[in-house]
């Protein structure tokens, strides 16, 4: 362990683009892919139904129609083009998986968590975090587009006031534009405007319809340097102890004889991992005990847990 002088090492692009409708998210993003592989094939995962593919006579790539736009099903797409070998991968768009997690978390809520939504993210963050770190590890480099919301401003134009439609933040989770090397966030005129760049060379510029030159540009820059170097593989980390707290609850889970402890315990459960007493993996596993206990529960102490 120690320090050591930083070196700019070979790396892969994750840029994400986002604008409202009309803004040509997907056209841009085609563009800027094609110039950033060079003439190698382009992998572009299309959850639009089929948008993507009216572009097949401008530029060459390789569509995959996803009709899962569960996380599960984002996730394997992205795996299946990392094996098979894809250097550039375009998502389009990333908006359509939060909008199904929101979905989800929603279920959750209501068969699970007594509509508790808040309750229902222990289980939709780790979703979440498993469709960034598929994101993360994918061999190539990625561009992601997400929709925006839209509204209309008045301008003035030469005296006189018009509508104009500008997109507001993207639709994704929130924080999810850290993942993110570079944002472009494109007008309805397709001006990107570059709001966050770690290569420094772009940031806050105004790039009128990026395109093959501005990826070919950033592949230059993502090329120069060291090659990047795998890291080596963790070694397996020993089974950790159980804890106490954990491990107390569990007893009291085992000796719960009314539907109205229970409730009581979950409520407790529901404060600890607020405070952070507990980890999440231990409130869900916790939870189903509960639950578990609950099923065997006579059924006649149900009316008297609810009154």
């Amino acid at each position: 362990m120690g320090f050591k002088r930083a070196t700019k090492s070979q790396a892969k692009l994750r840029a994400a683009v986002f604008g409202p409708s009309g803004a040509g998210k997907t056209y841009s993003s085609l563009r800027i892919a094609n110039g950033l592989a060079g003439g190698k094939p382009v992998a572009f995962i299309d959850t639009e139904r089929g948008s993507a593919s009216k572009y097949s006579d401008r530029f060459e790539f390789d569509v995959l129609e996803l009709e899962d736009k569960t996380i599960d099903g984002y996730v394997e797409a992205i795996k299946l083009a990392a094996a098979e070998g894809y250097g550039v991968l375009v998502i389009d768009s990333l908006s359509h998986a939060w909008q199904q997690l929101l979905e989800e978390i929603d279920k959750l809520a209501k068969a699970k968590y007594r509509g508790n939504t808040w309750s229902a993210w222990s289980e939709g963050t780790p979703l979440q975090r498993r469709l960034i770190d598929a994101i993360l590890n994918f061999p190539g480099h990625i561009i992601a587009t997400m929709r925006s919301k839209t509204e209309w401003q008045t301008t003035q134009d030469n005296g006189k006031s018009r509508p104009v439609r500008v997109g507001l933040a993207p639709e994704q989770g929130k924080g999810v534009e850290y993942e993110f090397d570079l944002l472009l966030e494109i007008s309805t005129e397709h001006i990107a405007n570059v709001i966050k760049d770690r290569t420094g060379k772009w940031q806050d510029k105004l790039i009128e319809k990026p395109g093959e030159d501005f990826g070919a540009e950033l592949a230059a820059w993502l090329s120069d340097g060291e090659p990047a170097k795998t890291p080596p593989l963790a070694p397996k980390p020993a089974e950790a102890p159980t804890d106490p707290l954990v491990e107390k609850i569990r007893e009291t889970i085992a000796k719960a004889e009314t539907v109205k402890r229970l409730g009581a315990i979950t409520d407790r459960l529901d404060t600890l991992l607020s405070e952070g007493a507990i980890e999440s993996d231990d409130w869900s596993a916790l939870t189903d005990l509960v639950n578990d206990r609950h099923n065997a529960i006579d059924p006649q102490e149900v009316p008297d847990a609810v009154a």
